[in-house]
């Protein structure tokens, strides 16, 4: 990240959603990946699925803690498509999943997270899918219970590295990007329909 980046990080309210939303979640908005997690008091719910909802970016409630929500946001077209690959089926079905149309993968897996929260049951490695994770690496991750990564980005990389940090590195870009426009003033709504 620039110095000057940095520099419009520390100075922003990160108490705000929108200052959160693009901090943390630029590559979605940037359209370069399909879905983030992102964790928000729970009154900002609302403001969130404002600024949601002309960007064709969905968001659903996984979780509860507290004053403070674990919510998949993704976009919906982009994630289909990648949990239609056969690996990633393959991957679904290993874990117990028995119905593979989006909505029924997402339902599932929100069940399934609650229960790692709540009852201390098994983590679900198939989040790396729902966050369109290369598969090789959701792959390489349940394989080696998550050690002897090749390198660390915004995951854990078991193939292709070079691909990779150029991949994060576009996200890098895209996050630089979008902090500058908001800089300069634009609101995030603007900067979500400048990526439609």
């Amino acid at each position: 990240m620039s110095k000057e980046v940095i520099e419009m990080i520390r100075k922003m309210d990160m108490e705000q959603v929108e200052n959160q939303f693009v901090l943390q979640c630029a590559p979605l908005i940037a359209g370069l990946k399909m879905s983030n997690l992102f964790i928000i008091r729970k009154n900002h719910l609302r403001r969130l699925c404002a600024l949601l909802q002309n960007s064709g970016i969905r968001c659903r409630v996984l979780y509860l803690d507290g004053d403070k929500l674990t919510v998949l946001l993704y976009n919906p077209a982009m994630l289909a498509i990648y949990m239609r690959n056969k690996r990633a089926t393959t991957i679904l079905m290993e874990n117990g999943y028995e119905q593979f149309d989006l909505e029924s993968i997402l339902l599932e897996f929100g069940r399934r997270y609650r229960s790692y929260r709540t009852e201390n049951k098994s983590f679900p490695h198939e989040l790396g899918l729902l966050l369109g994770y290369p598969i090789d690496d959701v792959e390489g991750f349940i394989k080696n219970d998550g050690k002897n990564c090749l390198y660390t980005g915004y995951w854990k990389v078991y193939a292709n590295v070079p691909a990779k940090r150029n991949l994060f590195r576009r996200f890098e870009c895209a996050r630089e990007e979008l902090m500058k426009q908001i800089r300069q003033g634009k609101k995030v709504e603007q900067v979500i329909a400048c990526k439609r």
